[in-house]
């Protein structure tokens, strides 16, 4: 069985940790706050891994990622789960480095909210470079769909693009949403499930939240400008009908899910 190693167990690296544990994978973790069994602190550990997730906060993975140049085999297979992959994409990594991040999560942090089955169905996205190789493309997929996801292939750019229209500017957009009707005491006082789907975003992880706005700052930019051409576009002519399909169109979305 396939030794693997985990570092950072957060709500995604803890889920990855527990669900690899569960299919009985040779798993071992790194933390540096959480202990237990098959939890360590020292890196070096790692050293004997054949595939290596980084599950840590995006303003530490790349710091990771160049420790581990140190102590990894050129064979070892390492990916990250970090939300947006251009900026980890930059620099050749002396192991087979393929970038990655699964589509799933809740508004929680922490070993303690991590559990089994948090990607059964979920999206994973993969950015392999154009030199990897695909019988290691094919080792770390085999993983990826033992963990119940499913595998979808793009560019860096495209994959950070894609992500500030479906995930980061929906997040910022929510926390405006908060922070505009937050001082007005008879709207909270009337707030209820609409107003609280609306703005469940608004709980997000604030390191990864911040991580996110300056980094992708630039899609996100260019994100929110499409929502407000698509605002102007719904409300010129033809509301009931434009609805009508983009409601049509959101009920399809999910099912197949």
């Amino acid at each position: 069985m396939t030794k693997i190693g985990v570092i950072g167990l957060g709500l995604i690296g803890g889920s990855i940790f527990k669900d690899l544990k569960r299919l009985s994978y040779d798993v071992i973790g790194i933390s540096q706050s959480q202990s237990g069994e098959g939890i360590y602190k020292d890196y070096e550990i790692l050293k004997d891994c054949e595939v290596i997730f980084v599950c840590s906060a995006m303003n530490k993975t790349l710091e990771i990622l160049d420790k581990l140049e140190d102590i990894l085999s050129p064979e070892t297979i390492v990916t990250d789960v970090c939300s947006l992959k251009e900026f980890v994409c930059k620099k050749f990594r002396p192991y087979k480095f393929i970038p990655s991040h699964p589509m799933a999560g809740t508004e929680h942090k922490g070993f303690e909210n991590s559990f089994e089955g948090l990607f059964k169905g979920a999206t994973w996205v993969l950015t392999p470079f154009k030199t990897t190789e695909e019988k290691d493309i094919n080792r770390l997929v085999k993983i990826i769909t033992n963990l119940g996801a499913k595998p979808l292939f793009t560019t860096p750019t495209k994959h950070d693009e894609a992500a500030a229209l479906i995930s980061h500017m929906p997040m910022l957009v929510a926390q405006a949403i908060f922070k505009a009707a937050s001082d007005n005491e008879l709207a909270m006082k009337m707030a209820s499930s609409g107003f609280r789907d609306m703005t469940r975003l608004a709980l997000s992880n604030e390191e990864m939240a911040t991580d996110m706005i300056n980094i992708n700052h630039e899609n996100i930019e260019t994100a929110i400008l499409k929502v407000y051409k698509a605002i102007g576009e719904l409300t010129k002519e033809n509301y009931s009908e434009q609805i009508s399909e983009v409601r049509a169109e959101r009920a399809k979305m999910f099912v197949s899910k």
